[in-house]
């Protein structure tokens, strides 16, 4: 197989990795979800580097949730200073910052995304929310943060401090295919998975929210007939999502 063949076999094998064996706990955290939605609370998703494309999916979307807010600082993303961003998530009392910008309250629901689980940020961010009474999941790579030390203080990983742990099944280094005259692997499928799952959670939270009667609000596609709708939402919680 060439490298594309190779590529697309390791992903669709990650995916049937998930199904096996990640379905319970997705459908733990829809759960959690599915009855903050139906007590009108809030979906909270945070990471780092790359893993802040996950906060991203779930926000202002197409079929997105309402009561869904990425929690987005520039220092850790990629896109006004990468190589500062490296650091920066491994600087201790970076998250309490953060999470002081946001109304985050006891029955919400965190999602902390990051592959490794070994910086400081991430793990902060998930202790934070689990002393405010926030219902605490991580999405990582076991392979990768088995394979490594923590950067936190206490010594502890994401995957120690989260209430439920989602793995995306990545590789060691999140690179999968070996490729003669590289120096390192390439193709990674951290991002693809991360963003698989949420949708997962999302879509089954809204079927829980709604077994308890409540149907919770949703953006329709502002390139359909969706203006008007989403106006209102947009009205209703420009206030209250940092964001909009």
């Amino acid at each position: 197989m060439n490298a594309m063949d190779r590529f697309y076999a390791r992903t669709l094998e990650t995916m049937n990795e998930l199904r096996q064996d990640e379905w319970g706990h997705v459908g733990t955290v829809g759960g959690w979800l599915g009855e903050a939605l139906s007590k009108e609370g809030w979906l909270y998703v945070f990471g780092t580097g790359h893993s802040h494309l996950v906060a991203e999916e779930i926000f202002y979307r197409a079929g997105g949730l309402a009561h869904a807010v990425p929690m987005l600082d520039p220092r850790v993303m990629l896109h006004e200073n990468a190589i500062e961003a490296t650091y920066t998530e491994r600087e201790t009392g970076f998250a309490a910052q953060l999470m002081e910008k946001y109304p985050v309250q006891a029955g919400d629901v965190l999602i902390v995304v990051s592959n490794s689980g070994r910086n400081a940020v991430p793990i902060e961010m998930a202790l934070l929310g689990r002393e405010k009474g926030m219902r605490v999941a991580a999405i990582l790579s076991r392979r990768q943060s088995d394979a490594w030390p923590s950067r936190h203080a206490s010594g502890k990983k994401l995957a120690d401090v989260a209430e439920v742990v989602l793995d995306n099944h990545g590789a060691d280094g999140d690179a999968w295919l070996e490729m003669p005259g590289l120096p390192s692997k390439v193709g990674s499928t951290s991002s693809m998975m991360g963003l698989l799952l949420i949708q997962l959670i999302l879509v089954q939270a809204c079927e829980n929210s709604l077994a308890r009667g409540v149907a919770p609000e949703m953006y329709i596609s502002s390139n359909t007939n969706g203006d008007d709708h989403n106006e209102k939402l947009l009205e209703k919680y420009r206030s209250r999502i940092r964001h909009l």
